[in-house]
């Protein structure tokens, strides 16, 4: 346990995300008390906040415990037992000033104590690329950005190069939408064959809901319908249908919710409508065929990995056949776009299988690749069942991310957009890569937020974006699928609410 005292509540969260991301399975503790029990704490930190001064001081008990989490060289110089002042100025009415400065000091201590560095440097939020792209939109220069990233969250070169390429490639690429009068549209489908052991997303199984998903799509016109009455006036610019795994629904089902869009919505000035498929044992002939049928430009197939024994023990139910079978039927039948994901950092791959499943990947040649690094999330059954894999080989590293990008790069692809997450294996990222003209443009508004994004079905959740993306007001769909439906009177008249305040 690493247990911090604070003398007021201030910045816990970002305090607390800097010592996950060197110590990622330890438990941390936030009070304003120190503890009077000190079993099973290896480290003490206690911040102090005063006008104008900042006040760090660390403690290190003389415990096996504690010297398991630092390095030899911080070891031979600690003293043990012994509190270890550092002090910092502040001006304390300047809240993102003196939360830059304690992330800083507290950085600087971790990289000492470790003898680490993190990629990321002190950044914790996932939308690191929405600081370069503000600062191109009001006219910075390269030099300007990268001295800004370097200086003020010590990131890595590397990292602030492709923040600034990714901010340049978003930059473009959002120039035409009309952020004020436009909007995109997300349609959560929560129904999967099966829970993956690293999912945390809101997923209910296929099987037991079947008989009910006509009813839940019921549900979802209802909301398309407000949608249709309040926005009516905008453009929509892009549809996602994600979730769970929308092939879900069976082919009828797909067919009466892309109907529904097209009779209810204006789809005139469509951008982009992708549906993530997902799951390849999921997806079939007939519901490719209808949304060929439909002009669905993008689909998403996604194997995660081309290794049947990593595909296995994760509890994706098909195989790596299936992959292929199911990309190449879906070429065939002429889907514009396919994207595949990948995770580096499940449990048991070496770098050897990755490299195994970035060649798979290159023979089929998909248009878009997103790369993700597997993120340990706190209800993915992979964190609530912990003790049967902590001996499972699990690693990203830079070394796995140039690999990815060397791979994306052969097939011709650029990165174009990037996420981080909670959790995530070698404090690295999510990299989406696309060929030229094929990047996702939704994947890109919902990560920098400059667009409303109307968000439908259980556990969704509405963003509603004025003054540019200086506001940012949210509308949530609870996750429960029955009690979803059984309020969706109540779920409605959220964005009722939300959309009424800006009128």
């Amino acid at each position: 346990m690493i247990y911090i005292t604070l003398n007021e509540s201030n910045f816990e969260y970002d305090i607390y995300s800097l010592m996950k991301a060197f110590f990622a399975r330890e438990e941390i503790v936030i009070g304003t008390e120190e503890p009077s029990e000190v079993d099973g704490v290896a480290l003490f930190f206690a911040i102090t906040y005063e006008q104008r001064r900042l006040h760090l001081a660390y403690r290190v008990p003389d415990l096996p415990e504690s010297r398991g989490l630092l390095s030899e060289a911080f070891l031979q110089s600690v003293s043990f037992d012994t509190w270890e002042p550092r002090e910092i100025q502040i001006t304390y009415g300047d809240r993102k000033d003196t939360k830059n400065r304690l992330k800083m000091l507290v950085y600087e201590v971790l990289c000492e104590m470790t003898g680490r560095t993190l990629p990321w440097g002190t950044l914790t939020g996932i939308r690191p690329t929405k600081i370069p792209l503000n600062m191109l939109e009001q006219g910075g220069t390269e030099a300007d950005i990268l001295s800004y990233m370097k200086g003020t969250y010590a990131i890595s070169d590397a990292k602030a190069a492709l923040c600034y390429q990714i901010a340049q490639t978003e930059h473009r690429l959002l120039e035409p939408i009309d952020y004020e009068n436009g909007y995109s549209l997300y349609i959560g489908i929560p129904f999967c064959p099966s829970t993956c052991l690293y999912c945390s997303f809101t997923s209910y199984p296929m099987a037991s809901w079947k008989d009910r998903m006509d009813e839940y799509l019921d549900c979802v016109f209802r909301e398309i319908d407000f949608v249709a009455e309040r926005l009516g006036s905008r453009t929509l610019d892009t549809i996602y249908i994600g979730g769970g795994t929308p092939t879900s629904l069976n082919a009828a089902q797909l067919d009466r919710l892309l109907t529904k869009l097209e009779t209810s919505l204006d789809l005139r000035h469509l951008l982009e409508f992708t549906v993530e498929a997902g799951r390849p044992d999921s997806i079939t002939e007939d519901k490719l065929q209808v949304l060929a049928d439909h002009g669905i430009g993008r689909i998403s197939i996604n194997p995660q990995t081309m290794n049947q024994k990593t595909l296995d023990l994760i509890g994706r139910h098909h195989t790596v056949e299936q992959v292929i079978t199911t990309y190449e039927m879906a070429r065939r039948m002429g889907i514009p776009q396919i994207n595949m994901d990948l995770i580096v950092g499940l449990p048991g791959e070496t770098i050897a299988d990755v490299a195994h499943t970035l060649e798979q990947i290159r023979r089929l040649e998909p248009d878009n690749l997103t790369v993700h690094s597997l993120a340990i999330k706190r209800s993915a059954r992979l964190n609530l069942e912990w003790d049967k894999y902590r001996d499972c080989h699990m690693e990203n590293s830079q070394q796995h991310m140039e690999l990815a990008m060397a791979a994306a790069g052969e097939m011709g692809m650029q990165p174009y957009y990037l996420y981080r997450q909670k959790n995530m294996a070698g404090n690295l990222e999510n990299i989406g890569f696309a060929k030229p003209g094929m990047e996702g443009l939704y994947n890109i508004l919902i990560m920098e937020e400059k667009q409303t994004i109307m968000a439908l079905g259980a556990g969704s959740a509405c963003k509603y974006v004025t003054d540019h993306g200086a506001t940012v007001t949210r509308s949530e769909n609870v996750k429960d699928v029955a009690a979803y439906m059984s309020r969706i009177d109540e779920m409605i008249e959220r964005k009722r609410k939300m959309l009424g305040g800006f009128e």
